[in-house]
């Protein structure tokens, strides 16, 4: 006996999925409490059922059989009763598993009724069955007006409200832009398909395993109710007998409680819902809510899971699901996963009784006419999948890709669609995630990766690759970390709240925006700035500890912006936003795409506080306590997928786009089957720069690449920013950004949870031109090799804005030498071979590979792997260890400000949000 007081047999009647909080329909005193309940439904006994029709009562032909092996067809009047109205034909014996013969007039074949031939038998014991069966159908009649009575009265006095047709939830199917699943989202993997798409052997094989008869009666499953209020008479266990649509009723109607008034209330139910719906519309709302085991609810996820199959594949065409399939996804139905009593009908889990149950299925479908003879007789049970480890109601796992799922619900959400929505499921979402650029992203930047620059790294490490389309804003590419529930390194966005939650320092990337704004207000690459200018309070610009006699070979008081921005200096991007407005520098930044930057902590928010920058306006920027000039070069703290979207606007040539992850939102009509949009990406564009000042930015930024030895693959033109910011005595956080015409790349390295001093395998600082660059020229040259890119160009340059801008401070530029006439081939003093002597005291032109002048390249360390020299660093690691200084230069950005100044916030969320 099992838990429910009835035999194990591969016979009875399916349990319904339900709520886990739900109490079993029969008794449990023999259940585990450490088994894992599947869905709690009803059974039935396995010994035919009474059929009661208008004026007639029948309850079986013969003496009760052991359980199980009523004969198919035996049938006997009993007197006559009167009618019950709403009551049908619900007739319905137990079959022995095996086949049975089919004759055209047999009760249980399509064509009709009628008895087997031979006439009545005459023996002494058969007139014994006969009078037992007398004496049992009077009884049963007695009970059975009993409960019609009941029934009938509830129809028409009892408030019974017919409830709507449930929406069940379905899990939301996430697809990259190839159509391959990414992940599916919600709490059940269902897909809701519409009842017409079903191909008709399963649902014949649903019928045969639950409801022999669902095609025949009108709903109500009389002999449950007798059984019903038997036990609840003589206190005894409550039983379940219920038809498929007594089953979808209780699903429906949410009847959860264990009581003879349910069963009844379930019963009138199931008598509306067959008044109003026809069999297939029932049996389509069954099977999208049927539980059938590995976390999979409805018969499309089933079928999915157990054979890789489609249930609205039409028959007959390849990959369709066959009778014996079918006959193995109905036979699951009645106990889906073991108990501490039975171990289920899953095949993988209890080959024995899965196998004796399609067996019972499989002979009612020949039975019922639903298969023919032959098919039948060539029955072999088929291959069944198996069980995957990992739940497949939930998401990819701990997967880099799955972070990606934080930002598609926070853009759902931007769309309308709700949380509620959301749960509901049955969202299509086809997001921009390109495969090739998502696994280049995460074998550059993943430590996991054997051939990424930060394999050798240590775990403290971490690093972040976002890689978008600038001609849309797609993100194609997005690596945020290894662990998807941990913390989000590209966008620092909060898996529970969809906030954003923390940031990093940009260093000297930053200063693309402070060009920008510069560019915009007629600042020309040739004007010339002091670089021995102090700030107001007295104290020296940071130059990473560069020489102030070898900066800009020598001219600190006339240096060009071009070299500036080449070296990575700082003075001049502090006196542009001092003379045209740090508020232009951030409006800048904003209108690129960086929504949100971190104050510097205070006594009120020592972890700094959270701006947005689209809510709030220069009224707010300069109030004390929020941001100073040192804002452009990179000090204060940005989210990277937010950089890497204004990346994406300089790359794009001044053009705005937002990024985003999704690309269409589309749900599946349940009855027609018909797919809608219910959301789709907006890229057109928004020219925030004008284009021939993008050029002029771009062909400088072209010179980064070419200094810093990260030329892309097949000659592809790339532009790029490296920079670094500082934390205690080294770097804290490194970047390296920029892209080529197709795609924008940034790329950040800094410390996993908390800062860290970031080195270099050879002990060295690292800077934003070291690891950083070669995560970058690696992330991209993989993209052009598998997407075999053809080589796309940047606009030509169109040189833009005043040389002699009032707002430059630096001295003019000296008169141009007379060439020397000293007899050797040296034209105008510096070009020719016999010019070498001209560089002995640190004119060389360092490219990071040792081969600046004599005392080491332009500015003894102070650029952005530019320094060289004889003693010349290791440049294409940590970029600019020129010259004498040994290794001391990088991004110039070291500290920004004075070392004093800088912040040395933790990578986690500060304690107050902002605006």
């Amino acid at each position: 006996m099992n838990s429910y007081g009835e035999p194990q047999s591969s016979r009875a009647r399916a349990r319904v999925p339900g709520s886990a909080n739900a109490a079993p329909d029969d008794d449990q005193s023999s259940y585990s409490a450490s088994a894992r309940p599947a869905p709690d439904a009803y059974r039935r006994g396995s010994a035919g059922r009474a059929s009661v029709t208008p004026g007639r009562a029948a309850v079986g032909s013969a003496a009760p059989p052991p359980v199980g092996s009523a004969r198919v067809g035996a049938r006997a009047s009993v007197g006559a009763a009167a009618p019950v109205r709403g009551t049908g034909a619900v007739a319905r014996a137990a079959v022995r598993p095996g086949p049975s013969p089919v004759r055209p007039n047999d009760e249980g074949s399509i064509g009709g009724g009628g008895r087997p031939p031979g006439g009545k038998d005459k023996s002494k014991a058969a007139k014994r069955r006969r009078r037992t069966n007398i004496l049992t159908a009077a009884a049963a009649v007695l009970v059975i007006l009993l409960g019609a009575g009941v029934v009938g009265g509830t129809y028409f006095f009892d408030d019974v409200d017919l409830p709507s047709p449930v929406s069940e939830d379905q899990s939301n199917v996430i697809l990259d832009t190839k159509g391959t699943v990414l992940a599916k989202l919600g709490e059940q993997n269902r897909t809701v398909v519409p009842e017409a798409q079903i191909n008709k052997v399963v649902e014949h094989a649903v019928a045969a395993a639950e409801d022999k008869n669902f095609y025949k009666h009108h709903g109500i499953d009389m002999k449950g109710i007798v059984r019903a209020a038997w036990n609840n008479f003589t206190g005894g266990d409550q039983q379940g007998a219920s038809t498929i649509t007594q089953q979808y009723a209780r699903h429906a109607a949410d009847l959860k409680d264990i009581s003879y008034n349910r069963k009844l209330r379930e019963a009138v139910i199931a008598r509306k819902m067959e008044g109003k719906y026809n069999k297939d519309q029932i049996m389509g709302m069954y099977l999208n809510y049927i539980y059938l085991g590995r976390g999979r609810y409805g018969i499309q996820a089933a079928a999915q899971g157990y054979f890789g199959k489609s249930v609205t594949t039409p028959a007959g065409q390849k990959n369709a699901i066959t009778p014996y399939e079918a006959a193995v996804l109905a036979s699951i139905i009645k106990q889906p996963e073991p108990t501490a009593t039975h171990r289920g009908y899953d095949p993988t889990i209890n080959p024995v009784d899965a196998k004796a149950r399609w067996e019972y299925t499989m002979a009612n479908m020949l039975e019922m006419g639903w298969i023919s003879k032959e098919v039948y007789d060539k029955r072999k049970y088929p291959t069944v999948k198996k069980a995957s480890t990992s739940s497949a109601s939930k998401s990819t796992g701990s997967k880099p890709v799955d972070m990606i799922m934080r930002h598609v619900r926070a853009e759902l959400a931007e769309m309308g669609i709700s949380q509620q929505e959301f749960d509901k499921g049955g969202l299509t979402v086809t997001t921009t995630i390109d495969p090739v650029v998502q696994k280049a992203a995460e074998e550059a930047g993943s430590r996991k990766s054997e051939s990424s620059p930060m394999h050798d790294k240590p775990a403290t490490y971490q690093a972040a690759v976002i890689g978008i389309d600038p001609k849309t804003g797609r993100v194609l590419g997005y690596y945020g970390g290894d662990d998807a529930t941990g913390i989000d390194y590209g966008g620092y966005m909060n898996s529970d709240t969809l906030k954003v939650d923390g940031g990093q320092s940009p260093g000297s990337t930053f200063k693309i925006y402070t060009l920008a704004a510069a560019l915009k207000e007629d600042i020309s690459f040739k004007t010339r700035w002091d670089g021995t200018k102090l700030r107001p309070n007295g104290k020296k610009i940071s130059n990473a500890g560069a020489d102030p006699g070898t900066v800009c070979k020598g001219q600190i008081k006339r240096c060009d912006l071009e070299t500036a921005t080449i070296k990575s200096y700082n003075f001049p991007f502090y006196w542009i936003a001092d003379a045209i407005g740090r508020d232009k520098v951030i409006a800048a930044a904003r209108d690129a795409g960086i929504q949100h930057m971190y104050t510097d902590g205070n006594k009120q928010f020592p972890n700094g506080k959270l701006v947005d920058l689209k809510k709030t306006d220069a009224s707010v920027w300069k109030q004390d306590g929020y941001f100073d000039n040192e804002v452009a070069f990179g000090q204060y703290r940005v989210v990277p997928l937010e950089h890497a979207e204004g990346v994406a606007t300089i790359v794009g040539g001044g053009v705005h786009h937002d990024a985003h992850f999704i690309r269409s939102v589309s749900r599946v009509d349940p009855d027609t089957g018909q797919k809608s949009i219910v959301g789709s990406e907006k890229i057109d564009g928004n020219k925030v720069f004008d284009a021939d000042q993008m050029s002029n930015l771009q062909s400088v930024m072209k010179e980064i690449v070419e200094v810093d030895d990260r030329d892309l693959r097949n000659g592809q033109e790339g532009i790029a920013k490296s920079g670094t910011w500082e934390f205690n005595e080294g770097s804290g956080d490194t970047w390296f950004v920029g892209g080529m015409p197709q795609l924008a790349a940034t790329v950040w390295v800094g410390g996993a949870k908390n800062k860290v001093e970031l080195k270099e395998s050879n002990g060295r600082d690292m800077f934003g031109a070291g690891t950083p660059s070669k995560i970058w020229k690696k992330f991209l040259d993989a993209v052009i090799k598998a997407k075999d890119l053809e080589r796309e160009d940047f606009p030509k340059r169109v040189e833009t804005g005043n040389p002699d801008s009032p707002f430059a401070n630096g001295q003019a530029a000296p008169p141009p030498r007379e060439p020397a006439d000293n007899g050797g081939d040296c034209v105008l003093g510096f070009i020719g071979p016999d010019c070498n002597q001209n560089n002995n005291n640190g004119g060389g032109n360092g490219n990071g590979n040792g081969n600046g002048g004599n005392n080491g390249g332009d500015n003894n360390g102070g650029g952005d792997n530019n320094g060289g020299g004889n003693n010349g660093g290791d440049g294409d690691n940590n970029g600019g260890d020129g010259g004498n200084t040994d290794g001391g230069g990088g991004d110039n950005d070291g500290g920004g400000g004075t070392p004093e100044q800088q912040p040395t916030q933790p990578t986690l969320t500060p304690q107050n949000a902002g605006d």
